[in-house]
């Protein structure tokens, strides 16, 4: 536990830090729900933690926690670069973290703007 304790505020400090990558597209939920109707093949990937997406994803988004020792292999292992990815975490932060990885190593990248929150907060069935 003092472990994960120790992640998140090494992860807060990180991502207050970090500037805007302007190889990264940013986008709103919005913009990702118009690409989602025209596209279902897009690339869609989830940072959060295995603990977080229990509480639901984006469609069929691929989950890779951005925080594991193996978030870059495993991006580049699953991941095309041959088609834009779409990232996402819960509010923001580790996504822009994320996309300037993604961007380092050759892919197309949309960052998703307020993440899995701003995705919960604008698609409330009423």
């Amino acid at each position: 536990m003092k472990k994960l304790i120790l992640s998140f505020l090494f992860l807060l400090v990180l991502t207050s830090c970090v500037k805007s990558d302007s190889r990264v597209k940013n986008i709103t939920v919005d913009d990702l729900k118009t690409v989602l109707k025209e596209d279902k093949n897009i690339q869609l990937l989830d940072v959060r933690t295995s603990s977080e997406t229990k509480n639901g994803i984006i469609f069929d988004a691929v989950q890779v926690n951005m925080i594991s020792n193996n978030f870059e292999s495993r991006v580049i292992e699953v991941l095309d670069k041959k088609k834009p990815v779409y990232v996402y975490c819960r509010s923001g932060g580790r996504s822009k973290i994320a996309a300037s990885v993604l961007v380092d190593n050759g892919f197309d990248v949309y960052n998703v703007k307020g993440g899995y929150k701003e995705w919960i907060k604008n698609n409330k069935v009423e």
